[in-house]
């Protein structure tokens, strides 16, 4: 029986991403293309290029936190807005949200497979505690 789109996304972001090596393989298109939208301009991505980001933060942080708050579907295209928690290896014990992003991704072949992101830092203006609650997810 074949998932669906919004069903393959979701489990992409309850996944255990930094401890799990098999996550990228089992839930991104090996021909991925991602348009990330940040502090830094534009980004384009391919799945090698992914592959390469999670092992930078696998060196970086000890734990990484996946928080959804919509997750909402039209067709194979999935709309995700989510924040990354983090807790770094010099501080274990302290959870730090780092940033907000929207993502919307075209699932084929039972894969995540094209990606239009945009992100942006966590400030202490930010209203997370209001901003949060779950759409749909």
């Amino acid at each position: 029986m074949s998932k669906s789109a919004k069903e393959i996304v979701r489990r992409f972001y309850l996944s255990d991403v930094l401890n799990d090596h098999s996550v990228l393989e089992k839930y991104f298109h090996k021909d991925l293309e991602l348009l990330w939208n940040s502090t830094k301009g534009l980004t384009i991505m391919s799945f090698d290029d992914l592959v390469n980001y999670f092992t930078e933060m696998r060196r970086t942080y000890d734990d990484l936190r996946v928080e959804v708050s919509h997750l909402l579907v039209d067709g194979n295209h999935v709309t995700v807005r989510y924040k990354y928690y983090i807790k770094t290896i010099e501080n274990p014990d302290e959870e730090l949200g780092i940033a907000h992003f929207l993502a919307i991704w075209e699932v084929k072949d039972e894969k995540i497979y094209r990606g239009h992101q945009i992100s942006q830092p966590v400030t202490d203006m930010d209203d997370t505690n209001e901003s949060y609650h779950k759409v749909k997810v």
